[in-house]
């Protein structure tokens, strides 16, 4: 196997998570590939602008291994979330064409738009974040939505947990599925997240309603994804026109009616899949709503970029 030197760049007021998080996936890759190997998959390092130690959030302070500057070309480049940093920028516009992965999480995405990595790129950035990336780089193909995406060399994340899971995808990537997946019951990261899956959840949504008839409402479609959920109904369970029920609901929740009860099908489905592997996917479709199983199927892969069955099979846990 390849052994794939990782290189973490520390900055000051850097999302400490951004670089534990996806460092713990690769050096639980390394442990759980041990047995026979002579030195580990991931040779994982730290510098820093100047090799100097850095504050990141919450006070902790890290110490770099060595400085950027005297760190040759790695294979993979991981930079945090953190303010930009013009020296870091620099150090990767002179070494971009020698590394064959970058992975931003968080504002991590300003120093690879600085550098000029994501022009003409599809970038996720954070939804709070885009519209100020958007602004400041026109070349950059800004996406709010996803969790996180690959685009040639390049892959971004909205940040915080999401970093754990393209470091998650980078180790089936290498060493395939069923590694990705051993590390992620080791971490505890239950159901890992496809990188289609969307930043603002349907509960983070609910949770953001202010009006109480309409929240009642909301919480009603997530706990009877089968039922008849047309804005017909909806809107005489709210004692409004379809008219003003969609205009609210939509006002509070950015969101049609009817995204959002697509997107509470498809969790309910997720969850349906694993937590009740005895039922064939026409019993889930229908019991979440779905007409039939093949509706479902193809919700899936819009969504997710992978079928139903797929799904369950990668998240069912294994016989010991």
């Amino acid at each position: 196997m390849t052994n794939r030197n990782l290189l973490f760049v520390l900055s000051d007021e850097m999302e400490a998570i951004d670089v534990t998080g996806p460092m713990t996936v690769f050096d639980w890759a390394n442990r759980l590939l041990a047995p026979g190997r002579s030195r580990p998959a991931y040779r994982l390092r730290t510098a820093s602008p100047g090799g100097r130690p850095v504050k990141a959030s919450g006070g902790l302070v890290l110490a770099a291994q060595s400085p950027l500057a005297e760190e040759p070309a790695p294979d993979t480049v991981v930079i945090p979330g953190a303010p930009s940093d013009p020296e870091v920028a620099a150090w990767l516009k002179g070494n971009a064409s020698e590394i064959r992965r970058v992975v931003a999480v968080y504002e991590g995405v300003f120093t690879l738009a600085a550098a000029g990595l994501l022009d003409g790129r599809r970038t996720v950035a954070h939804w709070r974040l885009a519209p100020a990336v958007a602004r400041s780089f026109p070349a950059v193909r800004v996406d709010s939505e996803p969790i996180h995406a690959g685009d040639g060399q390049v892959w971004t994340s909205a940040g915080m947990t999401s970093g754990i899971d393209v470091a998650l995808d980078l180790v089936e990537t290498d060493h395939g599925p069923d590694l990705a997946l051993e590390v992620a019951r080791q971490l505890v990261v239950f159901l890992r997240r496809t990188h289609n899956q969307r930043q603002i959840s349907t509960q983070l949504r609910l949770a953001a309603a202010r009006r109480g008839e309409l929240r009642r409402i909301l919480e009603w479609v997530v706990d009877h994804p089968g039922e008849d959920l047309t804005v017909e109904t909806l809107a005489w369970r709210a004692a409004l026109s379809p008219r003003q029920f969609t205009r609210a609901f939509t006002a509070e929740t950015g969101l049609s009616p009817g995204r959002f009860v697509a997107q509470v099908r498809l969790q309910a489905a997720c969850r349906r899949l694993v937590e009740h592997p005895q039922d064939s996917l026409e019993q889930v479709a229908r019991s979440v709503g779905f007409s039939s199983a093949e509706v479902m199927r193809r919700a899936f892969r819009r969504a997710y970029g992978i079928a139903p069955s797929a799904y369950r099979k990668a998240n069912l846990p294994r016989a010991r």
